[in-house]
């Protein structure tokens, strides 16, 4: 692990811990939207689980990769409620607490040069925001639908 920058290391660690939350939440929301009846709605978080998942595997190949042990601090609690829309906005703050995380890790590997690093971050980056957007349109999608 010699020559590794420990900060580098923290975002990871930190980022490790929110993807595994992400799953476990997009995992047990799919759960309950089944136990509502809502099929589709399951479905959309199962994808959703299945997607952050690939994000935690790829922490973890660059964890190992950059010589350091997986260890996810803690997880979050899953986001629950008594609503689709709850679920929803849970999950579209939990997508701009990963966003804030990746945009600071990228903003320290630019400033320290370690392009490797930024362009990990920033992929990962890039993804979040897509999930953000796509959670604001299914929002939008409830808005409609409850004006029909």
């Amino acid at each position: 692990m010699h020559g590794v920058d420990p900060k580098v290391l923290g975002y990871l660690g930190r980022a490790l811990s929110l993807e595994l939350s992400a799953v476990q939440n997009y995992s047990t929301q799919a759960r309950l939207a089944e136990t509502w009846g809502l099929g589709e709605a399951a479905q959309r978080f199962k994808a959703e689980a299945a997607e952050e998942l690939e994000h935690v595997e790829r922490v973890i190949a660059r964890m190992l990769a950059l010589g350091a042990a997986p260890n996810a601090s803690m997880l979050r609690p899953a986001g629950v409620g008594h609503s689709l829309r709850e679920l929803l906005e849970f999950d579209h703050a939990f997508e701009n607490d990963l966003i804030a995380l990746y945009t600071e890790a990228v903003a320290y590997a630019a400033r320290t040069g370690d392009q490797d690093s930024r362009l990990f971050f920033n992929g990962l980056l890039d993804e979040e925001k897509a999930h953000a957007r796509e959670l604001q349109s299914w929002l939008a999608e409830l808005e409609v639908g409850a004006v029909l």
